[in-house]
């Protein structure tokens, strides 16, 4: 009956329009007929409803339903398994996507509907925040299906994005494009990449934010909304709130579990509604409501999906057919209803074959447009003269690409990651041949890695001053607008050198902000005349947004590094005294972690003609503090050298205590008397040291221990004297050198002793170059490592 309803409904509709000119009483006559034969299909839907819901209440199965209906159990089960309950009167079937009578929504919804009727946008949203949460969940659409929503259905409140600072902050956030959207916040256009206008303003009674409110519009839209826009706006976000506390108050607080769409009321189908179906399309095939429903399709596009009229009208078209339920047509369709701008693409209709799908939306729905295709045109890329009013939306392999850059750049720490990060992947994800960034140093723009390039390019394109707006990188980072030029024609207009000195044809220059600061700029080219769309531009700037913020981190950490090095450099010594009859080496390896700075230190003390002192230390920790704390324990060496090793450590000791810094340290001091062969040890917790004596063998000297320094200003630090014979080498090293997560702190110090046995007889420089490759880590080093070597000349020279 549904079937031969619509037939006749277009039978109708074609004898109006055989007529030509009506007349008016005609006219009417006309129009009456068509009014009521539109009612059939709904009068059959309605009444085949009642049956199915009768028969499962009393216990039919869906093979025996859809044999009475002459389908499959599947399609009867797919096209009426959400009916819970008998539909009133001069109602429509209710569906999945309406919310249940009591469900306490429905207030809520007409508000929704009114805002979005009022301000003329083309869809709604509201996200609520239960009391004390920490996370927006998504409660209603109008104008925007559930399913399309799926990827902004949680947002979380402390994290950056338009809906969260709005309600947050408690104001209004208004982005007139999608590429302020890219530019404020990259990481929300990554998953938002539509032609769309977003307002987004919370809803609040008193001092409590019960969620937010969003109003899409089409683009393109003035730069501020309207008087009456904000009035709207403001009223509805008002009145959402206090209905929200009301119902919260009352016992009823409102939160659906699921989604829902909150729909106005439908109109009735009419030989109207049939006219603009045809005014949309040239040639008419398939309709859907807002919801995404199914409404009208032709028997030809019927066959052409390989399904019947009856199975397919009133499902949800990605359920009819579910081998359209795939990312690209996902993503199509969100830029039809969000954007409302015709969408293509091309999808397989198992098993082998094409089909063109062409969407034009508007306020009431979407109709589709099916044909054959031999899957000629790219699906990205639809017929050359509609490619100026058709939306195409980035490939899904571009948006992983980004979505992967933006998990990359996560972990880039200096300006070079960033470079390398950023070239590895924006090359391939769109095509292009060439990329440059530079940074802004003073006032200039300084190129601090390329790709595709020569160097004798890049060293005439670097460091353009801010004052030359000839330069579109300057004139990008100044002005805070990315600059696409799409042929040599159009760069030449502004700088005509660049497409002779660089010999690419298409570029894109983008402006890298941070908290609104110029952090620098990004250009992508191309070898070949490249257009670039709408959304590929939206996609470039997100990704502009991306590099900035991790370009912003990366020079923050080389700053700190040089700081780093600077100020290690300073607190070490930069050489060792000359001292007759000993040969001294030194090797001090940074941390492969953090900022490159930490505690570990040495020192060489000529004392007088005939002794020296040696300490080696760690100052716990890996940071500013760590290094100052070494200075202070080097000075207190120093101030203290000659005297007895126990007292040098025991007033070191005092002096850390009194300074109360909150680090602790661990030292070796030696004092070695040259003219006796003697050397006097004494240890503050720190790694034994070692000794070859002249004919190779090698002992690990266990001392006494002594705390380490900064603990109990009373501590005692018992020495112990060893002699030191000509050809010996006494070998002092921080714990870096032998520590290990996964090896024994005795094995590996047995291990590096065997090591200085086993070296040949050779200068110190080469052996402390040999033992610091003893790190037994295999992955990069957490702890600095210091190594002092002392041997005594044979010959005493």
């Amino acid at each position: 009956m549904a079937l031969a309803g619509a037939d006749l409904l277009a039978r109708v509709e074609a004898v109006a329009r055989q007529t030509g000119e009506l007349s008016p009483a005609r006219e009417a006559a006309v129009g009456c007929h068509c009014a009521a034969v539109a009612e059939i299909p709904g009068l059959a839907e309605r009444l085949v409803r009642y049956a199915v819901l009768a028969d499962r209440q009393a216990g039919a199965s869906w093979a025996r339903i859809g044999a009475a209906l002459g389908t499959s159990g599947e399609a009867a089960r797919r096209r009426f398994g959400r009916v819970r309950d008998l539909p009133g009167e001069g109602r429509g079937p209710r569906d999945d996507t309406t919310p249940a009578v009591g469900s306490g929504t429905e207030p809520l919804d007409a508000l929704l509907c009114e805002a979005v009727r009022e301000t003329g946008a083309s869809a709604g949203l509201v996200y609520l925040l239960p009391p004390g949460g920490q996370v927006l969940r998504l409660a209603m659409t109008t104008g925007v299906p559930p399913k399309i929503t799926a990827l902004w259905e949680r947002l979380l409140l402390p994290a950056s994005g338009p809906v969260a600072d709005a309600v947050r902050e408690r104001r209004l956030v208004w982005l007139p494009s999608q590429a302020e959207l890219a530019r404020r916040y990259p990481r929300a256009a990554l998953v938002w990449p539509y032609p769309v206008a977003l307002a987004a303003a919370p809803l609040t009674s008193g001092t409590t934010a019960w969620g937010g409110l969003v109003l899409l519009w089409p683009e393109p839209r003035p730069s501020h909304l309207s008087a009456h826009e904000r009035a709207v706006i403001s009223s509805a976000c008002d009145r959402a709130g206090a209905l929200l506390r009301h119902a919260a108050a009352d016992g009823h607080p409102i939160s659906p579990e699921e989604p829902h769409m909150a729909a106005p009321p439908r109109a009735r189908a009419t030989a109207r509604a049939a006219v603009d179906f045809a005014d949309r399309l040239t040639e008419g095939c398939c309709a859907l409501d807002a919801e995404g429903r199914i409404t009208f399709i032709s028997t030809t596009a019927a066959d052409l999906v390989g399904g019947s009229v009856p199975d397919l009208l009133g499902a949800l078209l990605w359920e009819a057919l579910p081998w359209l339920d795939d990312p690209v047509f996902v993503d199509r369709y969100r830029a039809a209803v969000l954007g409302r701008r015709p969408t293509s693409f091309t999808a397989l209709r198992p098993p082998d074959r094409w089909l063109s799908f062409q969407l034009c939306p508007d306020v009431s729905g979407v109709s589709v447009r099916v044909s054959p295709t031999d899957h000629a045109t790219p699906v990205d890329h639809p017929d050359p003269g509609r490619a100026s009013n058709v939306a195409t939306p980035a490939r899904a392999g571009t948006l992983y690409d980004l979505m992967h850059l933006a998990g990359a750049l996560t972990k880039a720490v200096s300006v070079r990651d960033v470079v390398e990060l950023t070239a590895d992947l924006v090359l391939p994800a769109f095509g292009a041949q060439g990329f440059v960034l530079s940074v802004a140093e003073g006032d200039r723009l300084r190129v601090v890695g390329h790709r595709g390039y020569p160097a004798k390019v890049i060293n005439r394109l670097d460091i353009p001053p801010f004052r030359d707006g000839s330069a579109p990188t300057v004139r990008a980072v100044t002005t805070g607008i990315p600059l696409f030029f799409a042929s040599p024609g159009e760069m030449e207009q502004l700088a005509p050198d660049i497409p002779r000195l660089t010999k690419r044809a298409a570029w894109a220059f983008l402006p890298l902000l941070a908290s609104g600061r110029p952090v620098g700029c990004c250009v992508v080219s191309y070898d070949r005349p490249h257009d670039f769309t709408p959304d590929e531009r939206a996609v470039l700037a997100s990704l502009a947004g991306l590099i900035a913020q991790a370009l912003d981190r990366a020079r923050l950490y080389d700053a700190e590094h040089q700081l780093a090095h600077s100020l290690q450099s300073g607190l070490l010594p930069a050489t060792l005294p000359t001292v007759p009859g000993l040969e001294v080496a030194a090797r001090y390896l940074p941390t492969a972690r953090g900022m490159d700075i930490g505690g570990d230190f040495y020192d060489l003390i000529r004392c007088d003609t005939t002794t020296v002192a040696a300490a080696i230390g760690d100052v716990q920790g890996h940071n500013v503090n760590a290094a100052v704390l070494m200075g202070q324990v080097r000075t207190a060496v120093h101030a203290t050298a000659g005297a007895h090793p126990g007292e040098v450590l025991a007033r070191t000791n005092r002096l850390l205590t009194d300074l109360d810094p909150g680090l602790f340290t661990s030292c070796l001091y030696a004092h070695i008397d040259l003219a006796h062969h003697l050397v006097h040890l004494a240890s503050a917790g720190h790694p034994p040291p070692l000794l070859r004596h002249p004919d190779g063998h090698t002992e690990i000297l266990h001392l006494p221990p002594g705390l380490l320094l900064g603990i109990d200003p009373d501590a005692d630090y018992p020495a112990t004297e060893i002699p030191l014979p000509p050809g010996a080498v006494l070998a002092l090293y921080t714990d870096g050198l032998v520590e290990s997560p996964d090896v024994d702190l005795d094995d590996a110090t047995t291990s590096l002793a065997d090591q200085l046995a086993q070296a040949p007889d050779q200068p110190m420089t080469t052996l402390a170059d040999t033992l610091i490759r003893h790190d037994p880590h295999t992955d990069p080093r957490s702890d600095d490592i210091a190594l002092l070597l002392l041997r005594l000349r044979p010959d005493g020279g």
